[in-house]
């Protein structure tokens, strides 16, 4: 084989043997037939939640011990093709190989960070809120323009979304808004967004077509199940309701259905407007005020990266983690990472995953995504 082949399956064979250290193959193995065993037993839905979370686990190693053994084989069979298409002297047989192998290299590397997601809260679902910085009609259209390109994103990986508060701008745009978006792994990949993003365009508002930079920050944090005890005492907690605002039937603006709970000794507020009952509102602002409380104690514990913070921070120059730029080029540009590239549209309708791997594969291995996957 060429030196360039040899070293792409060395490269693979390094990958998969982290791969399994950090999955411990025996142990996990021994795990998924416990749960197997445990998923026979006829009572195990008499408790729906215990159950869930089960299935979740036992999908999950599935899927992991899975993965390496398919990785594995591939590579195995994609070597011999090579060296049989080498002994033949049938070239398209070993460069259809090797390019089955570099595709096997990013596989691996989907995978290595997937693996990373292995963290106390990368498993749940996530709450996204996105506000408007200073700049008016300019960055409320940028915070709504922001929160399409993360509900595009959720339905391309096959998401839920769910609407919880949106406070609507002016003129256009919106000043905030809040959602739930529900699927695997969804607060280990969306953590990877919270800060400050900076748009740079000719604004569709300035009759003379000039060009303005406006800022949104974008918060994260997750939705937190009963395994996770936050403990809140009543008193630390002011009440408030108000008329639902934003489109709607009849019931809007008519009752104070909306419900916003101000946490006093950390001053984290949320709102919740989803439902049409005050009461169910309440509720759900109690479970994303302890998620918020929960994501305070969780980034102290793992001591977040500085970038993390930037939506906790002012939300203008020098907070922001990328730069969306339209006019007088096209650039989407990581300030973290590196990552960029010119397809503003595809990022804007939620082609995300090269920048969120980036992050994650800098956070763990210090080097961006680019750099672990570049096997061209």
């Amino acid at each position: 084989m060429r030196a360039e082949v040899e070293r792409l399956v060395e490269e693979i064979k390094q990958s998969v043997g982290l791969l399994r250290r950090h999955l411990d193959v025996e142990e996990s193995t021994a795990r998924l037939a416990e749960l197997n065993k445990l998923a026979e037993d006829p009572n195990l839905w008499n408790d729906p939640q215990k159950a869930q979370k089960l299935m979740q686990e036992r999908t999950s190693l599935e899927d992991a011990l899975s993965g390496i053994g398919k990785v594995e084989r591939e590579l195995e069979d994609n070597v011999g093709m090579i060296e049989l298409g080498e002994a033949e002297n049938d070239a398209a047989v070993v460069a259809d190989a090797e390019a089955a192998l570099k595709e096997l290299k990013k596989e691996v590397a989907r995978r290595e960070l997937e693996a990373l997601l292995s963290g106390e809260a990368d498993r749940f679902d996530s709450y996204l809120e996105v506000h408007a910085g200073a700049g008016g009609t300019e960055s409320q259209d940028w915070a709504q323009m922001l929160l399409r390109m993360y509900t595009r994103w959720a339905e391309k990986h096959g998401f839920k979304v769910e609407y919880l508060e949106e406070q609507q701008g002016e003129e256009a745009g919106i000043k905030s808004a809040t959602i739930q978006i529900s699927g695997h792994n969804a607060y280990g990949w969306l953590k990877t967004e919270a800060g400050v993003h900076r748009l740079v365009r000719i604004s569709p508002f300035d009759s003379n077509a000039r060009r303005h930079t406006s800022f949104s920050s974008v918060a994260i944090f997750p939705v937190i199940d009963d395994s996770i005890k936050i403990d809140i005492k009543d008193a630390d907690v002011r009440t408030d309701t108000m008329r639902s605002g934003g489109a709607g039937g009849q019931h809007v603006n008519k009752t104070e259905s909306a419900v916003r709970l101000t946490h006093i000794p950390t001053g984290v507020a949320v709102v919740c407007q989803a439902g049409r009952s005050q009461h169910k509102n309440r509720a759900q602002a109690w479970d994303m005020l302890r998620a918020r409380l929960y994501e305070i104690e969780l980034k102290k514990r793992e001591e977040k990266a500085a970038a993390d913070q930037a939506a906790k921070t002012d939300i203008g120059w020098g907070h922001q983690i990328r730069s969306y730029v339209l006019q007088p080029y096209q650039m989407v540009k990581d300030l973290r990472t590196g990552v960029q590239t010119s397809d503003t549209s595809g990022v804007l309708d939620g082609d995300l995953d090269e920048f969120m791997a980036s992050t994650l594969a800098q956070r763990a291995f210090g080097t961006a995504m680019g750099e672990v996957e570049d096997v061209e």
